[in-house]
């Protein structure tokens, strides 16, 4: 509605049809014609199988695209380019009970015995008393998705309520002191929501800062896909990335790409060199990650690039500070020269796009935000931080 709303259409109508599908309609004064654009929303899967089908424009999807899905869709086009896979909004997988619960923070581990069934009594985690009742998202979803493959592992889940939508499943939790499920941040609704941890890594709740610079644990990507090329699809695209399109994602509750300025807390806890150079700085809502394997920006950190220099650009007073991390490896000299090299490649990108001052640090393993032994674990920990200070 927002892009019929940016191309001056009127009448602009939404029409419910079935159950999470409706169509939206408005007269486009530009062309002079009414355009209609159907939206389906029954989990991820579904998107991409509209594409593979060629039946659908778009899939919006809460998770990347599978090894299978991205097979299929290659003979259209190379699906996973920044051109084709673009992410939209930034997501929390929020753990939430119901708001009288005593429990504070979780680590993973406990969160995947008690979703697979090993904890189910709230007094073996000193939480209160009594059976703990678990509300899931169903097979379709990628909110279930997201959480099967970052939580279980594809263990089988327990038995659990299972919910099409994550509006019904915060509403059920809110109204059972037993409960606990997982729902995008958009969803929390009145519940609590409980900060991760694994291993000796601090626990972390789930908020703007957090989950925009993917540190939180259960942060995902919400990602657009599309080969097709339609004008009018290529334009919605670009509207869904501009400042405007941001602005309705904020609006819908998740977190948009836009970048602010946030003072975070810093842990007494966290090493010296790192609280010394973050010292009256405040820190940017975004983290450059890279591509696997590769000392190379992910698609996400190629758009972020002129995000930056765009806010550079508006804050001219503002001195740039890029900070590096690394997963640990053989030795702190390795790890160290590791986190630099990735944020000199960050460096000599914003060069190129005209950002010539900058303070460049890699601190190797110093400051870790995940358990290092798991590939995920040590995808989390390599990222360069951005701060500024006046």
């Amino acid at each position: 509605m927002g892009w019929f709303n940016e191309r001056h259409a009127s009448q602009v109508q939404r029409i419910n049809t079935l159950e999470n599908e409706y169509r939206i309609r408005a007269y486009d004064g530009l062309k002079q014609q009414w355009q209609e654009v159907r939206v389906s929303a029954h989990g991820s899967s579904t998107g991409f199988t509209h594409l593979i089908e060629k039946t659908g424009d778009i899939a919006a999807s809460s998770r990347p695209i599978k090894s299978a899905e991205k097979k299929e869709l290659s003979v259209q086009a190379p699906i996973s380019t920044a051109e084709f896979e673009q992410v939209v909004a930034i997501d929390g997988l929020a753990i939430i009970v119901h708001p009288s619960n005593p429990l504070k923070k979780i680590s993973l581990a406990q969160l995947k015995a008690i979703f697979s069934g090993e904890i189910t009594h709230w007094e073996d985690i000193q939480a209160g008393v009594g059976a703990i009742h678990l509300y899931a998202r169903d097979e379709h979803s990628g909110t279930w998705d997201s959480f099967n493959s970052m939580i279980l592992n594809n263990r089988p889940l327990a038995a659990a309520q299972r919910f099409e939508s994550n509006s019904a499943l915060a509403l059920a939790v809110s109204q059972d002191a037993g409960a606990i499920g997982f729902v995008g941040m958009g969803a929390i609704g009145e519940n609590k929501t409980l900060a991760l941890y694994e291993g000796q890594a601090q626990a972390l709740p789930p908020n703007p800062l957090t989950v925009a610079t993917e540190d939180y644990l259960l942060s995902r990507r919400l990602f657009m896909y599309s080969v097709s090329t339609k004008p009018a699809v290529k334009e919605f695209l670009h509207f869904v990335q501009s400042p405007a399109g941001q602005k309705i994602v904020a609006e819908s509750g998740y977190i948009s790409q836009q970048i602010t300025a946030v003072t975070p807390r810093i842990d007494p806890l966290l090493p010296n060199p790192f609280k010394n150079l973050t010292q009256n700085a405040q820190r940017l809502t975004l983290n450059f990650r890279f591509i696997e394997g590769k000392v190379e920006l992910d698609n996400k950190g190629n758009r972020d690039l002129q995000r930056l220099v765009a806010y550079l650009q508006q804050h001219p007073q503002m001195h740039l500070l890029l900070l590096g991390f690394a997963d640990p490896k053989s030795s702190d000299e390795n790890s160290k020269l590791l986190s630099k090299l990735r944020t000199r490649l960050v460096y000599s990108k914003l060069m190129r796009l005209g950002v010539h001052h900058a303070e460049v640090v890699g601190l190797g393993d110093e400051v870790l935000i995940a358990a290092a032994e798991e590939l995920a674990g040590k995808i989390k920990n390599r990222r360069v931080e951005v701060w500024v200070r006046p």
